[in-house]
C-alpha cells in the first residue's frame, strides 16, 4: 500500500453516502450487489449513486462486474485489508495496535488493547 492510495481511499470513505453504501457493500460481502438495491436500500437516486460508486472505484474500494443487465458492485476486501493493515503496520505505535499471524486459522488478527492512561512524571499526591 502506498500512501496515495491510502489517501484517496480515505478520502472517499470521508464522505457520508460513499461510507454509507461502503459499509452495506461490506454486508452483502464477496457476492455484492446490484446498483439497484443499493438504491433502494439506502434511498439514493440511481445518478446520485453512480456518482459515488465512480469514485469509490477509482479510490479501489468497490469493484464492479456485469452479470447479465445488471452491474454487480462489491467491496474491495484484499484492497480494504491492506488499508487497515498499512494502517496498523506504518501509522501506528505498537502499544496501540499490532497485527501478529494466526497460523493455525490462516489469518491476521490485529490486536488493539484497551489504552490506558499514560504514568505521570513526578510524585503523586
Amino acid at each position: 500500500m502506498d500512501t496515495q492510495d491510502a489517501v484517496a481511499a480515505f478520502s472517499a470513505l470521508s464522505q457520508e453516502t460513499r461510507l454509507c453504501v461502503f459499509r452495506l457493500l461490506v454486508e452483502y460481502g464477496q457476492d455484492g450487489t446490484p446498483a439497484g438495491t443499493l438504491s433502494e436500500t439506502l434511498g439514493i437516486p440511481h445518478n446520485t449513486l453512480s456518482f459515488h460508486l465512480s469514485q469509490m472505484s477509482h479510490a479501489k474500494l468497490v469493484q464492479s462486474q456485469r452479470e447479465g443487465r445488471s452491474i454487480i458492485y462489491r467491496a474491495n476486501f484484499a484492497f480494504f485489508t491492506d488499508l487497515i493493515r498499512y494502517m496498523v503496520k506504518d501509522c501506528c505505535r505498537m502499544e496501540f495496535a499490532s497485527i501478529r499471524e494466526d497460523t493455525k486459522r490462516g489469518c491476521s488478527v490485529i490486536e488493539m488493547p484497551s489504552c490506558c492512561p499514560p504514568k505521570r512524571k513526578g510524585k503523586s499526591s
